[in-house]
């Protein structure tokens, strides 16, 4: 007499079983998997600044027409760029969730404008509604205004995300995060608590 080693399942049941464990199993490697990648991003220092023709700041959360706080953090930096010379112009970019609404590039030109940007260096698109339109429909207005170098602007959470659209896109883009400042990191960490 055999002893058997393991015991089988013979049953639809038990076969649905490791099925559903094991797509939870895959499941949870890919959350892991990408939280990692959301981290390591994060985590890189700032690359060197070079000068480009333009930064694009990417779409975030506009509440009426202010832009959130990570939004408008994500505007402070494009201006700081701006204001020291590292870059010629600004590009808004994301459309609105619902109708009626400023979209999220128009809120980004009224902050800038009301900080003294001029409005000949604001360019804006406002169609779309993830980082993938954000990007493929910006370089639309890089050639139609003849902008060969751009800077992305997002925060370092959002920053792996928008490098793997770029690099899918096939374009050569520098990317920037802004730090998180003292006010930011108060207004979160009230969230928090």
């Amino acid at each position: 007499m055999q002893k058997r080693v393991w015991r089988e399942h013979h049953s639809i049941w038990g076969y649905g079983w490791r099925g559903v464990k094991l797509s939870i199993l895959l499941v949870c490697l890919m959350f892991a998997l990408c939280f990692i990648d959301v981290y390591q991003q994060a985590k890189l220092p700032a690359q060197a600044l070079r000068s480009a023709d333009a930064a694009v700041i990417l779409g975030a959360a506009a509440w009426d027409k202010r832009p959130s706080p990570v939004f408008r953090e994500r505007i402070n930096h494009a201006l700081n760029l701006y204001q020291s010379n590292q870059v010629e112009s600004l590009i808004f970019t994301g459309g609105t969730p619902k109708q009626g609404f400023m979209t999220e590039a128009e809120v980004g030109r009224r902050y800038a404008l009301q900080q003294g940007i001029p409005a000949r260096d604001i360019y804006f698109e406002n169609l779309s509604r993830d980082t993938y339109q954000n990007l493929f429909n910006t370089r639309i207005i890089m050639r139609d205004h003849n902008i060969k170098t751009i800077i992305i602007v997002s925060d370092p959470y959002h920053m792996a995300r928008a490098a793997a659209v770029a690099r899918n896109l096939g374009r050569l883009f520098l990317f920037h995060c802004w730090r998180v400042s003292e006010h930011f990191e108060a207004w979160w960490n009230g969230l928090k608590n």
